[in-house]
């Protein structure tokens, strides 16, 4: 039990990266007040949450309304996320967990980037939602279903808590420091896309 909802945990914070997305969400705030910023702060972590939780409820009926088995999601979803995974150990930014050069210049000329690109997709982005849609087909039981469903708001609430401290957070790592943290992160990531692949296949073929 205390091992699996380690596993949530860290699966969730590590897809979701708060103190990265911090740091990216200070850069794109630099201009704005410390009120404005904590405001935009809220919002864009009360709408990620609102958009994980959808498809945490959701995500099994789509999968059967499109015939793909938990199985087949495992594997594809282990695949997407050790590509995550292989972008936070490079520090690449690539579209798949930050946003692009098209669309940071969009964010640029915005005044609030609460919608985009702070709850999508820094927030709420492949890999979190990838992520919470495996967590919650795994869980057999509302108890186990309820220990994901926990281990998501403690994770959103730490990702709170670091953009709302964002000016601390920039000041404290810097993009180096940032990256550092991202990409002791992204081995661990590596290591449970693996596990979920592993599982993926497992089960396609009967191997228990």
């Amino acid at each position: 039990m205390m091992q699996a909802a380690i596993r949530d945990f860290v699966t969730l914070l590590v897809t979701v990266d708060p103190l990265g997305t911090a740091v990216m969400f200070l850069g794109l705030t630099l201009h704005a007040s410390p009120r404005h910023r904590h405001g935009m702060a809220w919002r864009g972590t009360f709408l990620a949450t609102a958009i994980i939780l959808a498809f945490a409820v959701a995500g099994q009926l789509l999968l059967d309304m499109m015939g793909i088995s938990l199985a087949a999601f495992r594997i594809a979803g282990g695949l997407l996320l050790f590509v995550l995974a292989t972008d936070m150990v490079l520090a690449l930014h690539s579209g798949i967990r930050s946003t692009t050069e098209p669309e940071q210049e969009e964010a640029a000329r915005s005044r609030d980037v609460a919608v985009f690109p702070l709850a999508i997709p820094l927030l709420a982005g492949p890999g979190a939602l990838t992520s919470i849609m495996l967590l919650m087909g795994e869980a057999s039981g509302l108890a186990a279903q309820g220990r994901v469903l926990a281990a998501l708001a403690l994770v959103m609430g730490l990702a709170l808590i670091a953009l709302l401290a964002a000016a601390q957070v920039g000041r404290l790592l810097g993009v180096t420091g940032a990256n550092v943290v991202t990409r002791v992160l992204g081995v661990v990531l590596a290591a449970l896309a693996t596990q979920f692949v592993i599982d993926g296949v497992r089960e396609s073929f009967g191997l228990g």
